[in-house]
Parts: C-alpha cells; structure tokens; sequence
C-alpha cells in the first residue's frame, strides 16, 4: 500500500461566454473566412497540467512528481524508479484505491461506527510510525560517538577464519552417517587424537576433513567454517579459535557435537569504514527508543480503575 498524501485540485473556471457584435449589412463583398485555429493542448495552456484524475481526485504534473520524491525508497524501487513506466503503475495503483475509497464513501460505509474505530486506530498508528521515523532521523549520532562506541565495543567486530574436522561420540548433536559406528567417548578421542598426529606429520587438512569429518555441511568444503565473529559458535569452540596461534592444529576441543581439531586460518577485526552505518543505525535506534521511553513515561493513560482494575505489581528487579 502506497502511504501518499493526495491532493485535489478543482477545474479551472472557464472564461464567461463573449457576446458577438451585431453585423451591419454592407455591399462590400465579405472577406473570406479564416480556417478555425487548432485546439490549445492542455500542456500548451498551463505550465502544469492535470495529470491524473481518479475517484474525485485531481494532481498537476508538479504534484505528482513530489508524490513520487516523497515515497520511501523501498516502494519506489518496487516500482522501478520515476520514470514513465513506474510513474504510471503508481498511479494505476493510487487511481484503483481512489476509485474503491469513493465507492465506500457513497455507500457511507465510512460512517459505520466500526469502520470509524478502524480508521482511527489506523490513522493513529500511522503518526505514531511517523513519530518513531521522526526520531531516527532526527537522533543521527556524531562521529566522535560512532568512533566511541566501535572503540567500546571493538570485541564485536574481530572475526576469525577457521576450519575444523569433528569427530562425533554417543549423544552427539550431530546424526550418524548411514552404516557408522556410534563411537563411545574414549573411542571419539582417540580417533581425533590419532587424526591430529596424521595432520603434525603433513597430512592434507582438507583431504582428511573431507573423508574423516561427521561435519558433513564443511566436511565437504575440507572443513572451512569461513569467517565468524564471536557469539556465532559455541563457547568452546569460540574460545580456541580466539587464540589459537594462526595456522597451529588444536588439541582435541571437546563440545555438545564430539571433538574438533581447529586450524585457525586468519583473524582480524573489521575497519570502523566497513561497520560504521551498522552502528549508526543501532545508535540512532537507542537514541529514539530512549526519546520514546520518555514521552511514554511523561504522557501516561488515565485509567478508571472500577472499570479497568488495578495495574498489576512490577516485577523487583534482579539483584
């Protein structure tokens, strides 16, 4: 749905009929008639013309073309641009919901008091949308305070590159293979233990990974996990492949899925340029609710408590 303001424009009044002068008869042949001048195109009459009529609804070119510069860049882009093509499916969008909208009215489906309520409530929800819109906007941070906060929270943004093979135990998460063995835990160490020493000795790691990993999703990629950030892998894992030195093969790293031998590729942390419009989305974000929080806070409901009830106790806060 297209969320535009419309506007009408009434016709312009047409210019008060002209009375012709009465003609004297004369002996004088009459002068020929000139041929009658071509009709004035509506372009040719104004500098901006009616380009849409629908429902009652009228807009000049200047109109529209502001109605299009005005829709948020999501829903234009759904229509492919402004130009002509998407011009007109707006508008046959905008002509279709006009055309119904008048169709109610004349049917005073409008005055039902249900449908009142509904419109109210959506009206009412539309500005509180644009409200929360008007903060963001208005809320953007500085460059000091983006550049504060990647400083603060630089654990965030340092990614590792790693691969793994995994060798899974009995209760392992991770589904037995057609035909296998379902190894104890003892059983699932010494394999990865012996697979380790295979690897120290030059053995391919994406080679064995391929043939011995129950990872089968990397397994097949010879064990590439690709890059992550922390909080993406369970903590044990998480915390070999964050100081690792870069290329060593791990101990056995016990997890809920078996043993894991990691190989850390490459670490790094992403550049402020890279993460800077994530941040400045999340600031603004934090900025609004907190502007939110305190208008809610100052403009609290009135409630009748004979009709409403008490409101319920606030949780205590956890100590």
């Amino acid at each position: 749905m297209i969320g535009a303001a419309l506007w009408a424009q009434a016709p312009a009044p047409s210019a008060a009929p002209v009375k012709a002068a009465p003609v004297k008869p004369s002996a004088a042949k009459p002068a020929p008639a000139k041929p009658a001048a071509a009709p004035v195109k509506l372009a040719q009459m104004t500098a901006d013309p009616v380009v849409f009529t629908a429902g009652g609804t009228k807009m000049t070119q200047s109109e529209f073309d502001d109605m299009m510069k005005s829709l948020p860049e999501n829903v234009r882009a759904q229509f492919g641009g402004e130009n002509a093509e998407a011009r007109r499916r707006v508008a046959e969008q905008i002509g279709e919901i006009l055309t119904f909208s008048q169709e109610a009215k004349k049917l005073k489906i409008d005055e039902k008091p249900s449908v009142r309520l509904q419109l109210f409530l959506q009206r009412e929800g539309a500005l509180a949308n644009l409200f929360a819109q008007h903060l963001m906007e208005t809320n953007k941070p500085s460059g000091e305070q983006i550049d504060a906060w990647y400083s603060a929270h630089k654990r965030d943004y340092e990614k590792a590159t790693a691969r793994h093979i995994l060798i899974r135990f009995q209760g392992s998460r991770v589904p037995l293979k057609p035909g296998q063995k379902d190894l104890t835990d003892p059983e699932a160490l010494a394999k990865t233990t012996a697979l380790r020493d295979r690897l120290v000795k030059g053995e391919d790691f994406a080679a064995l990974a391929k043939s011995e990993s129950d990872d089968t999703g990397s397994g097949a990629q010879g064990g590439d996990l690709g890059s992550f950030n922390h909080g993406r892998m369970v903590p044990v894992f998480e915390d070999a492949a964050f100081s690792l030195p870069i290329g060593e093969i791990s101990q056995p790293v016990k997890s809920p899925f078996g043993y894991h031998l990691i190989q850390v590729q490459a670490r790094g942390v992403d550049p402020l340029e890279k993460v800077k419009p994530e941040i400045e989305k999340k600031l603004q974000s934090e900025a609004a609710q907190k502007a939110m929080d305190g208008v809610k806070a100052g403009n609290k409901p009135v409630l009748e408590e004979s009709y409403f009830g008490k409101a319920a106790a606030s949780p205590a806060p956890a100590k």
